[in-house]
């Protein structure tokens, strides 16, 4: 007999680490080749850990809701490998190197974990990237660090330690901290008798009180309802957000559609929907507007040369998930229409890969879906712009013909394009999201597919 350590596979070229959700098999259990063994979620998509050996399972040595790094060993598995054979020739499942920065949305353009200016520059505690990404951005130094109490395994600090410990004031753990430079509060000079301003301290907020009476219902959120949480107020407090709209006429995409709709069921065994007719029009105006595809890191823009397409899709739980279509702009419709199709299934069916969600450069959302004539959508960061379509209303509006102007009913749809004001001023956002608006309306209702 040999032991076969099993370690947690890779997941995407930006997950470091997994929290384990549920142990599908127990101690004493016997396994075959690729039965799921366990349940674990990143902080995009929820994945199964086949076994990549038949055995029976020895131990378990992570509990469920324990945060796991990549690479590391969860589960020790007896294999009917030869006596003489050590554990070490048992081939292992693909240990990937960590990833240089955690999976936090809006942190993908962080290149380097910032160090501490001054004091301690090691500790023999372990902290995970995705805590020392937060850490950077927050200027806590590792003494600091140290002296938060943690709460997971072994004392292990957590990113909601972490953020907990800054929401409170980060004063919750009665440590006087010696490392961080505290903020002087300058004086007030006259100057030609003009007061200079006085630069105060930043507080934290301050909570607001809640009242709770005994017919009141409390609601944990789900772990994935706390990161979209945690993601959209950091991407209002990262971006500038501005909004502008164009109404635009879809009467011919409209007609179009509802022309070739069954011959292409019938033909591809696929459903055309208006969502992969939007992408289309979105990556041609990207195209001609390529300064939209870009990303913010400090003061430097970062022009992306792919124009990967994140469409936002509902799940059964009401959360959002955004699958992306990696290169876009290179697929014909037949081809975003079977990818769409497919990530949406995927998405409902929670079996998306977790590089599946990842690289996005642009998003699109539907608000239509919903029966909402627009919106005013969060900028997933770390891109700059997201566009959300309304839903299609049949409208009486003003056309213009060579025998005067006539009142006709036309298939009308609101765009609305937020758009991240610091690096995308108001003329690029609204003429943007006014050549999609020209690419839906001048749809050849004749277009072959």
């Amino acid at each position: 007999m040999a032991q076969y350590e099993l370690l947690l596979p890779k997941m995407g070229e930006s997950v470091a680490e997994a929290t384990v959700i549920k142990w599908l098999k127990q101690p004493g259990d016997m396994i075959s080749l690729d039965d799921t063994l366990l349940e674990i979620a990143t902080d995009k998509v929820d994945s199964e850990v086949p076994s990549p050996v038949a055995g029976k399972l020895i131990k378990q040595l992570y509990k469920e809701d324990d945060v796991v790094q990549v690479g590391a060993v969860i589960a020790l598995i007896e294999t009917d490998a030869a006596a003489g054979e050590s554990a070490d020739t048992v081939e292992k499942t693909v240990v990937a190197e960590p990833a240089p920065v955690a999976n936090i949305p809006g942190t993908e353009q962080l290149n380097v974990v910032a160090q501490p200016s001054a004091g301690k520059t090691e500790s023999d505690r372990f902290y995970s990237p995705l805590v020392k990404n937060i850490a950077a951005q927050e200027q806590i130094s590792l003494a600091e660090l140290d002296q938060i109490a943690g709460s997971g395994s072994d004392g292990r600090l957590t990113k909601d330690d972490l953020l907990n410990y800054i929401q409170n004031g980060r004063q919750h753990t009665g440590t006087v901290v010696a490392d961080r430079v505290q903020p002087v509060i300058s004086q007030p000079v006259e100057t030609n008798n003009t007061p200079a301003p006085v630069t105060a301290a930043k507080s934290a907020p301050a909570q607001p009180v809640v009242s709770v009476s005994g017919t009141d219902e409390i609601i944990e959120m789900d772990r994935m309802g706390k990161l979209i949480a945690d993601h959209m107020v950091m991407s209002k407090q990262t971006s500038a957000h501005v909004t502008s709209f164009v109404e635009a006429d879809v009467t011919n995409m409209v007609l179009w559609r509802d022309r070739v709709k069954k011959n292409f069921e019938k033909r591809e065994n696929e459903k055309i929907t208006f969502t992969p007719i939007f992408i289309e029009a979105v990556t041609k105006a990207i195209k001609d507007f390529p300064m939209i595809n870009v990303s913010v890191n400090g003061t430097k823009i970062i022009k992306k040369k792919d124009i990967n397409i994140g469409m936002a899709a509902a799940l059964p739980s009401g959360n959002l998930i955004v699958p992306v279509i990696k290169n876009a702009d290179q697929l014909n419709l037949v081809g975003l229409t079977k990818s769409v199709n497919d990530l949406a299934n995927r998405a409902r069916a929670s079996k998306l890969k977790p590089d599946e969600t990842q690289n996005g450069t642009f998003t699109l959302t539907n608000v239509g879906s919903f029966g909402n004539v627009m919106g005013t959508p969060i900028i997933n960061q770390p891109q700059v712009a997201i566009l959300a379509v309304g839903a299609i209303k049949k409208k009486p509006a003003v056309l213009e013909t060579e025998y005067g102007d006539v009142i006709a009913i036309r298939h009308m749809m609101f765009l609305s394009l937020s758009y991240d004001h610091r690096v995308v001023n108001g003329a690029l956002g609204g003429t943007f999201v006014r050549r999609v608006a020209d690419y839906l309306e001048n749809w050849d209702i004749n277009r072959e597919i």
